[in-house]
């Protein structure tokens, strides 16, 4: 059984951090998708690729790996940097404003 183990991103159409602090345990599909003749309906009798665990640490995650017998690859997140102005929101409505208003 193989899984992958990582850090979520954070959701692309929000702006804050939700859902993205924990570290997830996805198992890799064994088998292939079918689809079903009559409905169209897409399927498969793999039941662990509907599992996905989560964890408060990557060391247990990688603990739960372990002690399972899961062989698990370890996925890094890639660090954002914050991006905070001097100012703030605020500095867009200054009455001290030298230049003219861009936005």
């Amino acid at each position: 059984m193989r899984a992958r183990i990582y850090k979520p991103a954070r959701n692309a159409m929000q702006s804050g951090s939700a859902k993205s602090k924990r570290w997830v345990l996805d198992f890799a599909p064994a088998s292939r998708r079918e689809v079903d003749p009559l409905m169209g309906w897409t399927s498969s009798a793999d039941t662990q690729a509907q599992v996905r665990l989560r964890f408060d640490s990557k060391e247990a995650a990688i603990e739960y790996a372990e002690d399972h017998g899961i062989e698990a690859v370890v996925s890094e997140p890639k660090v954002r940097k914050a991006n905070i102005r001097a100012g703030g929101y605020g500095e867009n409505f200054a009455t001290n404003r030298r230049g003219a208003w861009t936005h």
